[in-house]
């Protein structure tokens, strides 16, 4: 399961020009479900999210995690991020998750996410989603957890 976390001052989605999902100050997840992934590799997605130290302490060092600094969190499924890019000059989604698997884990995700005292927003999968955002800093970071074997 891949996460691109980006440290953000603040972000939405839009569907037909309809915001649904916002934060302020805090982590934008774009989510890319793989081929084997299983719930097990979104629980340690988000212990990765919920742990990642990007967020400055007092002297300005990335010491914090999301929840030390009070950010919210806004996951968006993004399908594109598990397309294999080794060869040619187009994508190839052989790895990417069964359509109906990678909602399920994506909701998995996202309603493990629920259950910790954040603001959690998210995307809509399958939909066709405008995400706008400010990244801080910037700082953006490739989050890969990968199956055990």
């Amino acid at each position: 399961m891949i996460g691109l976390l980006q440290r953000v001052q603040r972000a939405h989605v839009e569907i037909h020009g309809e915001r649904i999902a916002e934060i302020g100050p805090g982590l934008l997840v774009l989510v890319g479900v793989q081929q084997g992934d299983s719930e097990i590799e979104a629980t340690r997605l988000l212990e990765r999210l919920l742990g990642y130290r990007v967020f400055a302490d007092a002297e300005g060092r990335m010491n914090l995690n999301i929840c030390q600094a009070g950010g919210g969190l806004l996951l968006v499924p993004q399908f594109t991020l598990a397309a294999d890019t080794r060869n040619g000059m187009r994508p190839g989604f052989s790895t990417a998750a069964d359509p109906t698997e990678g909602e399920r884990l994506f909701d998995c995700l996202l309603q493990q996410a629920r259950q910790h005292s954040l603001k959690v927003a998210a995307g809509q999968f399958g939909a066709d989603m405008q995400v706008s955002l400010v990244n801080d800093g910037p700082v953006t970071f490739w989050l890969e957890v990968k199956p055990r074997q």
